[in-house]
């Protein structure tokens, strides 16, 4: 077995013997690398065991009852979920773009934390970091290439522009409960990230 293969055995082991409901947040820029890490986190795991949600437009009802959507696609039971992107997104992507209203922000910044202790679930938080020159090639390869040209949308566009106003946003929602991997180079950042979601596991 590869390296991969080898972290991927060893946590299809620790999730067949969780005791209690996971989530794990993936968060990071646009290009990160967050659908191919759950992709490689998630290949060898049993299919009872787990489940993706995947990130999306959300609805106007949605828009105004945010944690509340979110408390419902919560794991249970011995289950763990994989979150590409999560409710973070209402401090990150929506102020960035303007889709929440600065009330809506300043609530989620005011009440996060709390909601997430009553849900009772152990999180594992990642931000898989990349520099903004990364991002900038990781865009350009999307937009010409012709397996990922689909992915290509306009916010990846801003996202070149925006670089700093991200960091910011960023700073102000991630503290020391997340756990920062380098994404630079994609293929180390995955196995990084399986042994620090491993790890995590471990210790819970």
């Amino acid at each position: 077995m590869n390296q991969i293969e080898t972290l991927q055995a060893e946590l299809n082991e620790i999730v067949e013997g969780l005791t209690g409901p996971v989530a794990v947040l993936l968060e990071g820029r646009d290009t990160a690398g967050k659908s191919s890490t759950i992709r490689e986190a998630t290949h060898y795991l049993p299919m009872n065991r787990f489940s993706v949600h995947l990130s999306k437009k959300p609805s106007k009802r949605t828009m105004k009852n945010w944690l509340s959507y979110w408390a419902h696609k919560m794991p249970r039971g011995n289950q763990i979920v994989f979150y590409d992107r999560s409710w973070y997104s209402r401090a990150m992507v929506q102020r960035l773009n303007g889709w929440c209203s600065p009330k809506q922000y300043d609530n989620f910044i005011k009440s996060h934390k709390i909601w997430e202790r009553d849900q009772n679930v152990t999180m594992i938080k990642m931000w898989l970091s990349i520099t903004e020159a990364e991002q900038h090639r990781r865009i350009e390869k999307r937009k010409k290439s012709p397996l990922t040209y689909w992915k290509f949308s306009p916010n990846d566009e801003r996202a070149l522009s925006y670089y700093d106003e991200m960091t910011a946003l960023k700073n102000a929602c991630i503290d020391d409960d997340w756990i920062h991997v380098d994404y630079n180079n994609k293929k180390t950042g995955i196995e990084n990230f399986l042994r620090e979601l491993i790890f995590a596991l471990g210790e819970k």
